[in-house]
């Protein structure tokens, strides 16, 4: 999930200024320290005062966080956020499609939105994986697109956005760290993944920023040299087509499982699984079609459940849970974040829905 999303932060950096270079540095540590109080949350103490881990998963949080006022509550909040953002990320993996397309082949006259549907048309067959062991198989194609792209090419608000929504990954981290083999070495593994992804990130955008400045355009590859442009075009399009499958599966297993919950036969029904991922796959399609403008989409995703999953519901849930045992700064610190993600997302959802209107005026 990381990326593809980068090609949006010179983009970013350009309607922030150098402030953005801070604002990338600042996301990058906050969304560290979420992580971590959010996989803080999964744990308990034992009567010798062990840490146990009592909860799987983000929802599972949630609902002993909300489990006073409903005991599904805060899993349907956290489940929904995560569906709409799992969406979200599908719909700009097909926006970034078409445009790609349509700068690779500009001498072809299609517009860029009919590419978007060329590129949907390949995705069809992610109506029918049913496993994630397909899904690990493509994404290791993916990263070995993403070696070739390493190798062949190296408004302040709406920013904001941009870049909140380059680093969000909370979603995954429970099941991360449920599965390593020494999960006491996570906030160590998480420290190095977000200092190296800062100093990529910062190096890239300002590199991009300062090589075209004004004329930086909202996908970075449109800056380059027509034949390199092509090459580099390619090979992301092909990361984003395979990048695709991995939200596209995640969200239609939690809406799977919210719907096992109340009917098991249906849930197996094979007719019923093809209908969900179809219309998932047409929702994604049709986003694309009507919001086919890549750095305005990131920054409302980034700043509506972007924010959400990596500021305002992991510092909540960790003064809900461990409110008792949090010295007067980790309080204070929790609390810091809330409001500034609060601040963000607010302004980011502003700024981000003003600039579609513009845009679609």
């Amino acid at each position: 999930l990381q990326g593809i999303f980068v090609l949006g932060l010179p983009y970013a950096l350009l309607h922030s200024g150098y402030s953005g270079l801070l604002l990338i540095v600042l996301a990058a540590a906050l969304c560290c320290y979420t992580g971590k109080i959010l996989i803080a949350c999964l744990y308990e103490e034992n009567e010798n005062g062990q840490l146990i881990r009592v909860r799987e998963t983000y929802e599972d949080i949630a609902n002993a966080c909300c489990k006073k006022l409903s005991p599904s509550l805060g899993g349907i909040v956290v489940n929904v956020t995560q569906v709409v953002e799992l969406i979200m990320t599908c719909i700009l993996y097909l926006v970034v499609s078409g445009n790609l397309l349509s700068h690779s082949f500009p001498y072809v006259p299609v517009a860029e939105k009919t590419w978007s549907v060329f590129a949907f048309v390949t995705l069809l067959p992610c109506m029918f994986i049913r496993t994630l062991k397909i899904v690990s198989k493509l994404s290791q194609l993916c990263s070995l697109v993403h070696f070739v792209i390493i190798f062949v090419f190296e408004d302040f608000l709406v920013s904001v956005g941009v870049i909140i929504f380059s680093y969000t990954s909370q979603i995954f981290l429970p099941t991360l760290e449920g599965n390593m083999k020494n999960p006491r070495e996570f906030r160590c593994m998480l420290n190095w993944t977000h200092f190296f992804a800062c100093i990529l990130k910062t190096t890239f955008a300002l590199t991009a920023f300062l090589t075209w400045g004004e004329n930086t355009k909202e996908v970075i590859t449109d800056n380059l040299p027509s034949f390199l442009e092509t090459l580099v075009n390619l090979c992301l399009l092909t990361k984003a087509l395979l990048s695709y499958p991995l939200p596209f599966f995640a969200a239609t297993e939690i809406v799977y499982s919210c719907i096992s919950k109340d009917n098991h036969s249906n849930y197996r029904s094979p007719l019923l699984a093809l209908t969900i991922r179809g219309l998932f796959l047409l929702l994604t399609l049709l986003m694309a079609m009507f919001t086919p403008h890549f750095a305005l989409l990131m920054g409302l995703s980034g700043s509506v459940t972007g924010a959400a999953m990596t500021f305002l519901l992991p510092s909540l849930f960790h003064l809900k849970l461990k409110w008792k045992k949090l010295s007067f700064l980790e309080k204070c610190a929790d609390i810091s974040v809330f409001i500034l993600g609060f601040l963000c997302s607010l302004a980011g959802i502003v700024c981000s829905i003003k600039g579609l209107l513009e845009v679609f005026k």
